[in-house]
């Protein structure tokens, strides 16, 4: 069983993964669904447990970085303490199992990329331009390569809904100069400490994106965090640069996709039973890697 839409009270947000819902007196309910999308387009079928698996893994990963950075989560809808005010809807134990309570924010409409490792876009860029993120890059570097300091890559979303390069200059520009680099900073800071944890534990974070809110004028951490969803994550004991890394993420879904031929337009074709199976094992394998525990 997957789910694929909600359909609660109080709707503030429907993106690509996440319905969100207005609780009151400053709280939000975030559901992940089970929809999965590539190339900012929603796929017709969903990935069963999805939306369970990247709940976890966000909560697993707000806790172990709010050393770094406070952030927005408060528990997952399964777990909510007795005192807490605000009234939850009545959904089934299942959708509580894939929502969080957390902590409404104003949103800074900047998505904070860092790269750790030439891959993506960051690949298809080099091959064509001999640039990274606009900057002239040493020659002969191969897929896949470890950059010598991971690189802070933000960007936003175009009219069109596609990811936008975004320069230091126009973040400094949206945001003043200070938030701009305590975003760039806070993102690097959140990315090495991860990066070092799951490489103990067989996984390479290649790349993530985080985003960022302001609660009562402080800057928190919003939204999901080092996920299979917003990162890709690559199985450490066989990483070899020069080739497509064996990965616990949805590469393997564009993957199929390029091969089907897709033209990343809506509508986009419907994902085979295999590759729907193929990927929720992977999303839960990446889980039980990092966090030490079994889905349940």
């Amino acid at each position: 069983m997957v789910t694929l839409n909600t359909n609660l009270d109080n709707l503030l947000h429907r993106g690509k993964v996440r319905d969100t819902y207005d609780l009151g007196d400053g709280y939000l309910l975030m559901v992940v669904t089970d929809r999965i999308s590539a190339f900012d387009v929603v796929l017709p079928n969903g990935i069963p447990e999805k939306g369970k698996i990247l709940s976890k893994i966000s909560e697993f990963w707000f806790e172990k970085t709010s050393h770094i950075v406070a952030n927005h989560f408060v528990s997952l809808a399964d777990s909510v303490s007795d005192d807490f005010k605000p009234s939850i809807p009545s959904i089934s134990k299942e959708l509580a199992q894939q929502s969080m309570i957390v902590k409404r924010a104003e949103r800074i409409d900047i998505e904070c990329i860092i790269r750790g490792y030439l891959a993506g876009s960051s690949w298809n860029e080099y091959k064509a331009d001999g640039t990274i993120f606009g900057e002239p890059a040493p020659a002969g570097l191969k897929e896949g390569d470890a950059f010598p300091n991971p690189i802070f890559t933000p960007t936003t979303k175009s009219e069109d809904t596609h990811d936008t390069n975004m320069p230091i200059e126009q973040v400094v520009n949206m945001v003043g100069e200070k938030l701009a680099k305590q975003l760039e900073e806070t993102s690097l800071a959140i990315y090495k400490f991860a990066h070092d944890y799951a490489k103990e534990r067989g996984i390479i974070i290649a790349d993530t994106k985080m985003e960022f809110g302001l609660l009562n004028g402080e800057l928190i951490l919003i939204d999901e965090l080092l996920t299979p969803d917003s990162s890709r994550f690559w199985e450490s004991s066989t990483y070899q640069p020069g080739q497509s890394q064996p990965n616990y993420d949805k590469q393997f879904v564009r993957d199929w996709l390029n091969e089907a031929g897709w033209n990343h337009e809506p509508p986009s074709p419907e994902l085979p039973e295999e590759i729907v199976n193929k990927t929720s094992e992977r999303y839960s394998e990446a889980y039980t890697k990092l966090t030490g525990k079994q889905l349940n």
